[in-house]
């Protein structure tokens, strides 16, 4: 289990991250909730090594990872193939690496727009392309910053259903944030509760097939919102 203890991170006199820790179980999404500039962010730098912690310790997390950024990072010069080729490149050989590549495509029935530019695809279709990047690349851990925050209500169904159906699919681990409750609940298998900043862990929640939404949602708001 991948895992981090007494996490803490300030910039300057602006205490950000105070004594974290949270466990992240393999193959599970973990998603990270609490209010927009609470350092939901700064905390997933330090689990992927782009920032350091003050002090602390980060446990696991070996190997690579991959991220899923808010906005969708196409290169635009590239079609859809290559965008996807372009994360595997080094990682496999050519024709492992167009078979994998048509798999997927077809899995999301997209492979009839392989040879199209960021440009000629939707919102919605540009961020599938985003998380699927993510998920076709070589690694256990995926990382992922809201990454539906700037999508439209049924846009976002799809996405959540698309990246649910991707991580059991593929059994990866992710650890998600956000600062939308039924996003947490619909992807999650726990819930891990901040403070605003400076931000500690308030409760961690975990989800079971059984849970009752209405009174999950309703304990979760109460932690959320207190």
């Amino acid at each position: 289990m991948d895992k981090i203890r007494q996490i803490n991170k300030s910039f300057g006199k602006l205490e950000v991250l105070v004594n974290i820790s949270i466990d992240f179980p393999h193959g599970k999404t973990t998603c990270i909730l609490g209010p927009s500039g609470c350092g939901k962010t700064t905390l997933l730098n330090i689990i992927s090594g782009l920032s350091r912690e003050d002090s602390g310790r980060v446990y696991g997390f070996d190997g690579e990872i991959a991220y899923v950024f808010q906005e969708d990072r196409l290169i635009p010069w590239k079609s859809l193939e290559d965008n996807l080729r372009f994360v595997l490149r080094g990682k496999m050989e050519k024709s492992q690496m167009d078979n994998l590549i048509d798999k997927y495509l077809k899995l999301v029935n997209l492979d009839q727009y392989k040879g199209y530019y960021p440009s000629q695809l939707s919102g919605g279709m540009r961020q599938r392309i985003n998380i699927l990047r993510a998920f076709i690349y070589p690694s256990k851990l995926i990382i992922m910053d809201e990454p539906f925050k700037s999508l439209d209500i049924n846009t976002k169904q799809t996405l959540m259903d698309f990246c649910k159906f991707l991580r059991e699919a593929y059994e990866k681990t992710c650890i998600m944030v956000t600062h939308d409750i039924d996003e947490a609940i619909k992807m999650g298998q726990r819930i891990v509760i901040l403070t605003d900043k400076p931000s500690t862990v308030k409760k961690v929640i975990e989800i079971e097939e059984e849970n009752n939404w209405i009174k999950l949602r309703k304990e979760i708001e109460r932690e959320f919102t207190a």
